[in-house]
Protein backbone atom coordinates (compact mmCIF):
# COMPACT_ATOMS: atom_id res chain seq x y z
CA UNK A 1 0.00 0.00 0.00
CA UNK A 2 1.31 3.47 -0.89
CA UNK A 3 1.77 6.11 1.78
CA UNK A 4 1.86 9.73 0.66
CA UNK A 5 2.30 13.04 2.46
CA UNK A 6 2.03 16.69 1.65
CA UNK A 7 1.83 19.89 3.63
CA UNK A 8 -0.98 22.29 2.73
CA UNK A 9 0.34 24.94 5.13
CA UNK A 10 2.93 24.92 7.89
CA UNK A 11 3.78 27.74 10.26
CA UNK A 12 2.58 29.95 13.08
CA UNK A 13 -0.22 31.35 10.91
CA UNK A 14 -1.75 27.98 10.04
CA UNK A 15 -1.04 24.25 9.85
CA UNK A 16 -2.67 21.50 7.81
CA UNK A 17 -1.18 18.27 6.48
CA UNK A 18 -2.45 15.46 4.24
CA UNK A 19 -1.63 11.75 4.44
CA UNK A 20 -3.00 9.33 1.83
CA UNK A 21 -2.78 5.65 0.95
CA UNK A 22 -3.95 5.57 -2.66
CA UNK A 23 -7.58 5.03 -1.71
CA UNK A 24 -8.36 7.41 1.12
CA UNK A 25 -6.75 10.28 2.96
CA UNK A 26 -6.76 12.05 6.30
CA UNK A 27 -5.88 15.57 7.37
CA UNK A 28 -3.82 16.48 10.38
CA UNK A 29 -5.09 19.78 11.79
CA UNK A 30 -7.14 22.43 10.02
CA UNK A 31 -5.46 25.68 10.94
CA UNK A 32 -6.25 27.39 7.64
CA UNK A 33 -9.65 28.18 6.14
CA UNK A 34 -11.85 25.37 4.90
CA UNK A 35 -11.95 27.14 1.53
CA UNK A 36 -8.15 27.02 1.26
CA UNK A 37 -8.04 23.36 2.29
CA UNK A 38 -10.58 22.40 -0.37
CA UNK A 39 -8.78 24.49 -3.00
CA UNK A 40 -5.38 23.00 -2.26
CA UNK A 41 -6.75 19.45 -2.34
CA UNK A 42 -8.59 20.14 -5.59
CA UNK A 43 -5.38 21.51 -7.16
CA UNK A 44 -3.65 18.26 -6.20
CA UNK A 45 -6.47 16.21 -7.75
CA UNK A 46 -7.52 14.81 -4.35
CA UNK A 47 -11.32 14.45 -4.21
CA UNK A 48 -12.80 15.81 -1.02
CA UNK A 49 -14.93 12.69 -0.62
CA UNK A 50 -11.78 10.58 -0.19
CA UNK A 51 -10.93 12.46 3.04
CA UNK A 52 -12.08 10.29 5.93
CA UNK A 53 -11.41 12.61 8.85
CA UNK A 54 -9.20 15.15 10.60
CA UNK A 55 -6.70 14.36 13.36
CA UNK A 56 -6.35 17.26 15.79
CA UNK A 57 -3.11 17.92 17.68
CA UNK A 58 -4.27 20.67 20.09
CA UNK A 59 -6.47 23.69 20.58
CA UNK A 60 -4.29 26.58 19.34
CA UNK A 61 -5.95 28.56 16.57
CA UNK A 62 -3.20 27.94 14.04
CA UNK A 63 -4.23 24.26 14.19
CA UNK A 64 -8.04 24.45 14.41
CA UNK A 65 -9.00 27.77 12.78
CA UNK A 66 -10.82 26.13 9.86
CA UNK A 67 -11.95 22.99 11.69
CA UNK A 68 -15.58 23.84 12.48
CA UNK A 69 -16.46 24.96 8.94
CA UNK A 70 -14.57 22.07 7.35
CA UNK A 71 -16.38 19.49 9.47
CA UNK A 72 -19.79 21.06 9.00
CA UNK A 73 -19.64 21.65 5.26
CA UNK A 74 -17.97 18.37 4.37
CA UNK A 75 -19.63 16.05 6.91
CA UNK A 76 -16.27 14.96 8.30
CA UNK A 77 -15.43 13.51 11.71
CA UNK A 78 -12.52 14.81 13.79
CA UNK A 79 -10.36 12.62 16.01
CA UNK A 80 -8.49 13.57 19.15
CA UNK A 81 -8.28 12.67 22.82
CA UNK A 82 -10.90 13.60 25.40
CA UNK A 83 -8.50 16.09 26.99
CA UNK A 84 -7.99 17.94 23.71
CA UNK A 85 -11.73 17.95 23.00
CA UNK A 86 -12.37 19.39 26.46
CA UNK A 87 -9.96 22.24 25.67
CA UNK A 88 -11.63 22.94 22.30
CA UNK A 89 -15.32 22.64 23.06
CA UNK A 90 -17.08 25.57 24.70
CA UNK A 91 -20.52 27.24 24.64
CA UNK A 92 -19.24 29.31 21.70
CA UNK A 93 -17.91 26.32 19.75
CA UNK A 94 -20.15 25.30 16.85
CA UNK A 95 -18.64 21.86 16.23
CA UNK A 96 -21.47 19.33 16.15
CA UNK A 97 -21.33 16.43 18.54
CA UNK A 98 -21.93 14.21 15.50
CA UNK A 99 -18.42 15.08 14.30
CA UNK A 100 -16.60 14.36 17.55
CA UNK A 101 -14.59 11.15 17.89
CA UNK A 102 -12.55 10.39 21.01
CA UNK A 103 -9.38 8.37 20.54
CA UNK A 104 -7.08 6.66 23.05
CA UNK A 105 -3.64 7.96 23.91
CA UNK A 106 -0.72 5.75 22.88
CA UNK A 107 -2.98 2.98 21.61
CA UNK A 108 -3.53 2.06 17.98
CA UNK A 109 -6.78 2.91 16.31
CA UNK A 110 -7.76 2.29 12.71
CA UNK A 111 -9.02 4.85 10.21
CA UNK A 112 -9.30 4.65 6.42
CA UNK A 113 -6.72 1.88 6.12
CA UNK A 114 -4.22 3.53 8.49
CA UNK A 115 -2.98 2.37 11.87
CA UNK A 116 -2.63 5.51 13.98
CA UNK A 117 -1.27 6.28 17.43
CA UNK A 118 -1.57 9.61 19.21
CA UNK A 119 1.30 10.35 21.57
CA UNK A 120 1.89 13.23 24.00
CA UNK A 121 4.35 16.04 23.29
CA UNK A 122 5.53 18.85 25.56
CA UNK A 123 3.78 22.07 24.57
CA UNK A 124 1.91 24.82 26.41
CA UNK A 125 -1.55 23.67 25.43
CA UNK A 126 -3.58 21.00 27.22
CA UNK A 127 -2.59 17.47 26.19
CA UNK A 128 -0.89 18.39 22.89
CA UNK A 129 -0.41 15.42 20.57
CA UNK A 130 1.83 14.09 17.86
CA UNK A 131 0.65 11.38 15.48
CA UNK A 132 2.33 8.19 14.26
CA UNK A 133 0.61 6.96 11.08
CA UNK A 134 1.33 3.59 9.46
CA UNK A 135 0.27 1.88 6.24
CA UNK A 136 1.82 -1.56 5.99
CA UNK A 137 5.49 -1.17 6.89
CA UNK A 138 5.64 2.54 6.00
CA UNK A 139 5.51 5.05 8.83
CA UNK A 140 4.98 8.81 9.13
CA UNK A 141 5.42 10.72 12.38
CA UNK A 142 4.14 14.28 12.76
CA UNK A 143 5.38 16.35 15.72
CA UNK A 144 4.90 20.04 15.02
CA UNK A 145 4.60 21.79 18.42
CA UNK A 146 6.97 20.81 21.22
CA UNK A 147 9.47 22.56 23.44
CA UNK A 148 11.63 19.50 23.88
CA UNK A 149 11.56 15.85 22.88
CA UNK A 150 10.70 13.74 25.90
CA UNK A 151 11.22 10.03 26.52
CA UNK A 152 7.60 9.31 25.61
CA UNK A 153 7.60 11.02 22.22
CA UNK A 154 11.12 10.06 21.15
CA UNK A 155 10.38 6.41 20.17
CA UNK A 156 7.58 7.48 17.82
CA UNK A 157 9.82 10.08 16.22
CA UNK A 158 12.73 7.65 15.86
CA UNK A 159 10.50 5.02 14.21
CA UNK A 160 9.49 7.21 11.26
CA UNK A 161 10.35 6.72 7.63
CA UNK A 162 9.05 10.22 6.99
CA UNK A 163 9.38 12.66 9.87
CA UNK A 164 7.61 16.00 10.09
CA UNK A 165 9.30 17.84 12.94
CA UNK A 166 9.22 21.40 14.20
CA UNK A 167 12.10 23.76 13.56
CA UNK A 168 10.32 26.89 14.73
CA UNK A 169 12.88 29.58 15.42
CA UNK A 170 16.45 30.60 14.84
CA UNK A 171 17.94 31.09 18.27
CA UNK A 172 19.79 34.31 17.40
CA UNK A 173 16.83 35.83 15.56
CA UNK A 174 14.58 35.16 18.55
CA UNK A 175 17.10 36.62 21.00
CA UNK A 176 17.67 39.78 18.95
CA UNK A 177 14.07 40.22 17.82
CA UNK A 178 11.35 42.55 19.05
CA UNK A 179 9.23 40.09 21.01
CA UNK A 180 8.73 40.97 24.70
CA UNK A 181 10.85 38.98 27.17
CA UNK A 182 7.92 36.89 28.44
CA UNK A 183 7.09 35.73 24.90
CA UNK A 184 10.72 34.92 24.10
CA UNK A 185 10.86 32.88 27.31
CA UNK A 186 7.63 31.07 26.45
CA UNK A 187 8.80 30.16 22.93
CA UNK A 188 12.20 28.88 24.05
CA UNK A 189 10.92 27.02 27.12
CA UNK A 190 10.65 23.25 27.44
CA UNK A 191 6.92 23.59 26.71
CA UNK A 192 7.25 26.10 23.89
CA UNK A 193 8.82 25.35 20.53
CA UNK A 194 11.93 23.70 19.12
CA UNK A 195 14.66 25.94 17.75
CA UNK A 196 16.74 25.13 14.69
CA UNK A 197 19.75 24.05 16.71
CA UNK A 198 17.70 21.85 19.07
CA UNK A 199 16.06 20.09 16.15
CA UNK A 200 19.35 19.63 14.34
CA UNK A 201 21.08 18.11 17.37
CA UNK A 202 18.23 15.67 17.88
CA UNK A 203 18.22 14.66 14.22
CA UNK A 204 21.97 14.07 14.33
CA UNK A 205 21.41 11.57 17.13
CA UNK A 206 18.55 9.62 15.52
CA UNK A 207 19.43 9.45 11.82
CA UNK A 208 19.20 5.88 10.56
CA UNK A 209 18.76 4.07 7.27
CA UNK A 210 14.99 3.78 7.76
CA UNK A 211 14.52 7.55 7.95
CA UNK A 212 14.22 8.51 4.28
CA UNK A 213 12.53 11.94 4.46
CA UNK A 214 12.74 14.84 6.93
CA UNK A 215 10.32 17.76 6.72
CA UNK A 216 11.20 20.79 8.84
CA UNK A 217 7.88 22.29 9.91
CA UNK A 218 6.14 25.14 11.72
CA UNK A 219 8.74 27.82 10.96
CA UNK A 220 8.14 31.19 12.62
CA UNK A 221 7.38 34.10 10.34
CA UNK A 222 9.32 36.56 12.52
CA UNK A 223 12.10 34.45 14.01
CA UNK A 224 13.20 32.07 11.27
CA UNK A 225 13.69 31.58 7.57
CA UNK A 226 13.77 28.39 5.48
CA UNK A 227 17.37 29.19 4.61
CA UNK A 228 18.42 29.45 8.26
CA UNK A 229 16.61 26.25 9.26
CA UNK A 230 18.26 24.29 6.47
CA UNK A 231 21.69 25.84 6.97
CA UNK A 232 21.64 25.06 10.69
CA UNK A 233 20.88 21.42 9.99
CA UNK A 234 23.55 21.15 7.31
CA UNK A 235 26.14 22.76 9.59
CA UNK A 236 25.22 20.81 12.73
CA UNK A 237 25.23 17.30 11.29
CA UNK A 238 28.89 17.28 10.13
CA UNK A 239 29.90 18.81 13.47
CA UNK A 240 28.37 15.69 15.07
CA UNK A 241 30.08 13.39 12.61
CA UNK A 242 26.96 12.82 10.47
CA UNK A 243 27.17 13.18 6.69
CA UNK A 244 24.01 13.02 4.60
CA UNK A 245 25.25 12.23 1.08
CA UNK A 246 21.70 12.78 -0.15
CA UNK A 247 20.08 10.52 2.46
CA UNK A 248 17.63 11.27 3.92
CA UNK A 249 15.94 13.81 1.68
CA UNK A 250 15.28 17.08 3.53
CA UNK A 251 12.45 19.51 2.90
CA UNK A 252 11.47 22.81 4.51
CA UNK A 253 7.70 23.18 4.56
CA UNK A 254 6.36 26.54 3.39
CA UNK A 255 3.93 28.70 5.31
CA UNK A 256 1.36 29.40 2.58
CA UNK A 257 2.38 27.19 -0.34
CA UNK A 258 1.59 23.46 -0.40
CA UNK A 259 4.55 21.14 -0.69
CA UNK A 260 4.91 18.58 -3.39
CA UNK A 261 3.53 15.12 -2.74
CA UNK A 262 6.05 12.79 -1.11
CA UNK A 263 5.56 9.05 -1.65
CA UNK A 264 7.03 6.29 0.49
Amino acid sequence: MDLTFCSLSSGSSGNCYYVGNGFHGILIDAGISATSIRKFLRNMMIPMDTIMGVLVTHNHSDHIKGLEVLLRKNYLPAFTTREVWESILSPHCLISTDCIREIPLMEKFHLAGFDIEAFPVCHDSPATLGFHICAGNRKITIATDLGHICQTSAPYIKAANLLVIESNYDEQMLKAGGYPPFLKARISSDHGHLGNHQTSLFLADILNENLTHICLAHLSRNNNTPEKALATLRETLPERGVFLNGHPQIFVLERKVPSGMISL
